[in-house]
Protein backbone atom coordinates (compact mmCIF):
# COMPACT_ATOMS: atom_id res chain seq x y z
CA UNK A 1 0.00 0.00 0.00
CA UNK A 2 0.86 3.11 -0.87
CA UNK A 3 2.76 4.73 2.27
CA UNK A 4 2.87 2.16 4.36
CA UNK A 5 5.95 1.76 6.29
CA UNK A 6 7.73 -1.32 5.48
CA UNK A 7 9.34 -3.03 8.29
CA UNK A 8 12.50 -5.41 8.60
CA UNK A 9 14.24 -7.81 10.85
CA UNK A 10 17.54 -6.75 12.11
CA UNK A 11 18.87 -10.23 10.79
CA UNK A 12 17.29 -9.01 6.87
CA UNK A 13 19.13 -5.69 7.03
CA UNK A 14 22.40 -6.78 7.70
CA UNK A 15 22.12 -9.10 4.89
CA UNK A 16 21.30 -6.48 2.82
CA UNK A 17 24.20 -4.49 4.07
CA UNK A 18 25.83 -7.19 3.63
CA UNK A 19 24.97 -7.48 -0.22
CA UNK A 20 24.76 -3.41 -0.98
CA UNK A 21 27.63 -4.13 -3.80
CA UNK A 22 25.33 -6.63 -5.69
CA UNK A 23 23.20 -6.22 -8.87
CA UNK A 24 20.54 -4.47 -7.19
CA UNK A 25 17.70 -6.78 -9.36
CA UNK A 26 19.82 -9.86 -7.96
CA UNK A 27 20.31 -9.44 -4.47
CA UNK A 28 16.33 -8.33 -4.56
CA UNK A 29 15.27 -11.12 -5.88
CA UNK A 30 17.71 -13.11 -4.03
CA UNK A 31 16.14 -11.24 -0.78
CA UNK A 32 12.69 -12.10 -1.24
CA UNK A 33 12.99 -15.50 -1.73
CA UNK A 34 15.23 -15.82 0.98
CA UNK A 35 12.97 -13.81 3.52
CA UNK A 36 9.70 -14.59 1.65
CA UNK A 37 9.37 -10.78 1.40
CA UNK A 38 7.04 -10.30 -1.75
CA UNK A 39 5.78 -7.52 -0.58
CA UNK A 40 9.29 -5.42 -0.76
CA UNK A 41 9.44 -4.27 -4.25
CA UNK A 42 12.68 -3.36 -5.99
CA UNK A 43 11.44 0.31 -6.26
CA UNK A 44 11.31 -0.30 -1.57
CA UNK A 45 14.65 -2.26 -1.76
CA UNK A 46 16.50 0.37 -3.70
CA UNK A 47 14.93 3.12 -1.23
CA UNK A 48 16.29 1.38 1.72
CA UNK A 49 19.56 1.23 0.18
CA UNK A 50 19.46 5.02 -0.28
CA UNK A 51 18.28 5.59 3.01
CA UNK A 52 21.13 3.80 4.66
CA UNK A 53 23.64 5.19 2.32
CA UNK A 54 24.25 1.75 1.30
CA UNK A 55 26.12 2.35 -2.33
CA UNK A 56 27.05 0.36 -4.64
CA UNK A 57 30.38 1.48 -5.06
CA UNK A 58 30.13 1.49 -9.14
CA UNK A 59 30.38 5.34 -10.49
CA UNK A 60 29.30 4.32 -13.80
CA UNK A 61 32.52 5.97 -14.65
CA UNK A 62 35.49 3.45 -16.67
CA UNK A 63 38.65 3.21 -14.39
CA UNK A 64 41.92 3.25 -15.14
CA UNK A 65 42.98 0.55 -17.31
CA UNK A 66 39.56 -0.58 -17.58
CA UNK A 67 38.44 -2.22 -21.23
CA UNK A 68 35.21 -1.92 -22.17
CA UNK A 69 33.07 -4.98 -22.65
CA UNK A 70 33.10 -4.80 -26.82
CA UNK A 71 36.65 -4.23 -26.98
CA UNK A 72 38.25 -6.11 -30.55
CA UNK A 73 34.34 -7.44 -31.01
CA UNK A 74 33.16 -6.59 -34.66
CA UNK A 75 29.36 -4.73 -34.64
CA UNK A 76 26.93 -7.34 -35.99
CA UNK A 77 26.34 -6.75 -39.33
CA UNK A 78 22.63 -4.74 -39.47
CA UNK A 79 21.29 -4.19 -43.49
CA UNK A 80 19.33 -0.76 -42.10
CA UNK A 81 22.19 0.68 -40.77
CA UNK A 82 24.71 -0.83 -43.26
CA UNK A 83 22.97 1.53 -45.80
CA UNK A 84 23.90 4.50 -44.32
CA UNK A 85 27.90 3.50 -43.21
CA UNK A 86 30.75 5.17 -45.31
CA UNK A 87 32.39 2.86 -47.74
CA UNK A 88 36.31 2.54 -47.62
CA UNK A 89 38.43 5.36 -48.77
CA UNK A 90 34.74 7.32 -49.00
CA UNK A 91 34.73 10.92 -47.19
CA UNK A 92 32.28 12.93 -45.84
CA UNK A 93 30.63 15.94 -47.93
CA UNK A 94 32.38 18.01 -45.59
CA UNK A 95 35.63 17.15 -45.65
CA UNK A 96 38.14 19.84 -45.34
CA UNK A 97 40.87 18.70 -48.13
CA UNK A 98 43.93 20.57 -49.44
CA UNK A 99 42.77 23.15 -51.79
CA UNK A 100 39.10 23.72 -49.87
CA UNK A 101 37.92 27.08 -50.25
CA UNK A 102 35.81 29.37 -48.34
CA UNK A 103 34.63 32.99 -48.10
CA UNK A 104 36.15 34.56 -44.88
CA UNK A 105 35.28 37.41 -42.47
CA UNK A 106 35.61 40.47 -44.46
CA UNK A 107 34.65 38.89 -47.53
CA UNK A 108 38.15 37.04 -48.61
CA UNK A 109 38.66 34.23 -49.97
CA UNK A 110 40.74 31.46 -47.55
CA UNK A 111 42.46 28.51 -48.46
CA UNK A 112 43.83 24.97 -47.20
CA UNK A 113 46.92 24.45 -48.10
CA UNK A 114 49.83 21.68 -46.91
CA UNK A 115 51.15 23.65 -44.23
CA UNK A 116 51.41 22.79 -40.54
CA UNK A 117 48.38 24.81 -38.45
CA UNK A 118 50.90 26.64 -35.68
CA UNK A 119 47.87 27.04 -33.39
CA UNK A 120 46.62 22.96 -33.57
CA UNK A 121 49.60 20.65 -35.22
CA UNK A 122 47.22 20.15 -38.25
CA UNK A 123 48.91 19.13 -41.34
CA UNK A 124 46.89 22.05 -43.10
CA UNK A 125 45.69 25.37 -42.84
CA UNK A 126 43.46 28.04 -43.96
CA UNK A 127 45.47 31.30 -45.62
CA UNK A 128 44.36 33.99 -47.72
CA UNK A 129 44.20 32.71 -51.18
CA UNK A 130 44.89 36.68 -52.96
CA UNK A 131 48.04 36.50 -50.52
CA UNK A 132 49.12 32.83 -51.13
CA UNK A 133 49.05 33.22 -55.01
CA UNK A 134 50.14 36.61 -54.67
CA UNK A 135 53.59 35.56 -52.87
CA UNK A 136 53.75 32.43 -55.06
CA UNK A 137 54.00 34.88 -58.29
CA UNK A 138 56.17 37.53 -56.58
CA UNK A 139 57.70 36.22 -53.09
CA UNK A 140 57.21 36.96 -49.67
CA UNK A 141 55.64 40.16 -48.83
CA UNK A 142 57.52 42.88 -47.31
CA UNK A 143 56.94 44.13 -44.11
CA UNK A 144 55.20 47.21 -43.43
CA UNK A 145 53.42 46.61 -47.03
CA UNK A 146 49.80 44.75 -47.52
CA UNK A 147 48.06 44.05 -50.67
CA UNK A 148 45.16 46.10 -51.69
CA UNK A 149 42.32 44.99 -54.13
CA UNK A 150 42.43 47.04 -57.58
CA UNK A 151 39.06 46.40 -58.49
CA UNK A 152 37.29 46.02 -55.40
CA UNK A 153 36.25 42.53 -56.06
CA UNK A 154 37.92 40.87 -53.10
CA UNK A 155 37.31 37.17 -54.72
CA UNK A 156 39.38 38.05 -57.51
CA UNK A 157 42.22 37.10 -56.09
CA UNK A 158 44.29 36.78 -59.79
CA UNK A 159 47.84 37.94 -58.55
CA UNK A 160 47.73 40.43 -61.29
CA UNK A 161 44.36 42.05 -59.55
CA UNK A 162 46.32 42.42 -56.02
CA UNK A 163 48.83 45.37 -55.87
CA UNK A 164 51.71 45.69 -52.54
CA UNK A 165 51.19 49.33 -51.01
CA UNK A 166 52.52 50.13 -47.88
CA UNK A 167 49.83 49.71 -45.17
CA UNK A 168 50.26 53.82 -44.01
CA UNK A 169 47.94 54.21 -47.37
CA UNK A 170 44.82 52.17 -46.69
CA UNK A 171 43.32 55.04 -44.34
CA UNK A 172 43.83 57.43 -47.21
CA UNK A 173 42.12 55.27 -49.52
CA UNK A 174 39.18 53.44 -47.43
CA UNK A 175 39.37 54.66 -43.96
CA UNK A 176 36.95 56.95 -42.59
CA UNK A 177 38.31 60.04 -43.96
CA UNK A 178 39.71 58.07 -47.13
CA UNK A 179 38.55 58.61 -51.06
CA UNK A 180 36.61 55.30 -50.91
CA UNK A 181 38.83 54.00 -53.32
CA UNK A 182 36.36 50.16 -53.40
CA UNK A 183 33.54 52.32 -54.19
CA UNK A 184 35.11 54.54 -56.97
CA UNK A 185 34.22 54.07 -60.92
CA UNK A 186 37.06 51.73 -62.33
CA UNK A 187 38.44 54.24 -64.26
CA UNK A 188 38.91 56.73 -61.41
CA UNK A 189 40.71 54.12 -58.86
CA UNK A 190 43.66 54.18 -60.61
CA UNK A 191 43.99 58.33 -60.20
CA UNK A 192 43.28 57.95 -56.50
CA UNK A 193 45.85 55.73 -56.24
CA UNK A 194 48.25 57.38 -57.76
CA UNK A 195 47.16 60.58 -55.67
CA UNK A 196 47.29 58.83 -52.57
CA UNK A 197 50.70 57.67 -53.52
CA UNK A 198 52.05 60.85 -54.25
CA UNK A 199 50.73 62.27 -50.77
CA UNK A 200 52.47 59.49 -48.77
CA UNK A 201 55.78 59.87 -50.24
CA UNK A 202 55.47 63.71 -49.63
CA UNK A 203 55.04 63.02 -46.41
CA UNK A 204 57.79 60.39 -45.56
CA UNK A 205 60.16 61.74 -47.41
Amino acid sequence: MRGRWIKYSSEELEWIEAHKEDIRQDSHAEFCKLFSRADVSLKNYNGLCKRKGWKTGRTGCFSPGQKPWNTGKNMPFNAASAKTQFKKGQRPHNTKYEGHERLAKGGYVEISIKETNPHTGFERRYVLKHKYLWEQANGPLAEGMCLKCKDGDKTNTDPSNWEAIPRALLPRLTGRFGRNYDAAEPAVKPIIMAITKLEHKARTS
